[in-house]
């Protein structure tokens, strides 16, 4: 039987690095009809978008996107997400998916592997994903977010710097192997939970990694991350990947 679960989208209108990104046209969609279909073809029992923003809502309905409106004066996806849960009546047990918006090309069947994750592990609060990294110009880009796990799985720790870190004193690291793993943008944990984490203080280290998911280790809360190929996912957050995920739907529609 499989796992029963929801997603809920954040999309935001406003964002710092590419305004009105999940309303910008990749293809014959728009980024957030994209991300939407993709959550479709999962097993989710449904999918919401939650956002503050009345023309992300108007695209919505154009693919007949469900969507949730939230406040627009919330401090983060989280929150938002949360606001929008709020408005489901879920009982405490529903796990939520949340994938971010700017998630192009997604793979739905690891929509499905992240929720698994939750249920299947059980000392995990939140569950999410990584990726091998095999380029270098990942490693040192601060818009690649990294991760190292532990023998059993769980995160020890999220960066935008290289980690662990790539100099050897050995020689050249092989870079035909992986060096790292960057995290994938989606999360997985209980509506319960969720409340939780959102009331959670803000610590110094997300502020000044600007990644959420680090207030949850810092308070003592467990992260599985589940490993997957990734399959050509693109996550759109500047100028550089909007022009990628482009040349990628060009590709597909010759």
């Amino acid at each position: 039987m499989s796992t029963d679960f929801i997603v809920i989208i954040p999309a935001r209108f406003a964002s710092t690095r590419l305004p009105g990104k999940p309303l910008l046209r990749i293809g014959n969609e728009t980024l957030l009809e994209n991300v939407y279909n993709t959550a479709v073809r999962s097993d989710a029992r449904a999918v919401y978008i939650a956002t503050d923003s009345e023309k992300i809502a108007d695209d919505a309905k154009r693919f007949n996107g469900q969507t949730i409106l939230t406040d627009n004066e919330l401090a983060s996806g989280t929150d938002r997400l949360h606001a929008a849960a709020s408005q489901l009546n879920l009982p405490p047990e529903q796990i939520i998916v949340n994938l971010q918006g700017d998630e192009y090309n997604f793979n739905p069947d690891d929509i499905n592997q992240v929720a698994e994750a939750l249920v299947k592990n059980a000392s995990a609060s939140i569950a999410t994903l990584c990726q091998e990294v095999v380029n270098p110009e990942e490693m040192i880009n601060e818009h690649v977010v990294k991760v190292v796990m532990n023998i059993a799985g769980y995160a020890l720790y999220f960066s935008r710097s290289p980690i662990p870190c790539t100099q050897t004193f050995n020689g050249e690291p092989d870079m035909d192997k992986p060096i790292g793993n960057k995290h994938i943008g989606i999360y997985a944990y209980s509506y319960d939970f969720l409340g939780t984490y959102v009331s959670l203080e803000v610590p110094e280290i997300e502020r000044k990694e600007a990644l959420e998911q680090l207030r949850a280790m810092y308070h003592g809360y467990e992260i599985y991350v589940q490993k997957v190929t990734g399959s050509g996912r693109i996550e759109v957050n500047t100028e550089e990947d909007f022009c990628k995920a482009r040349e990628y739907a060009a590709q597909l529609m010759k």
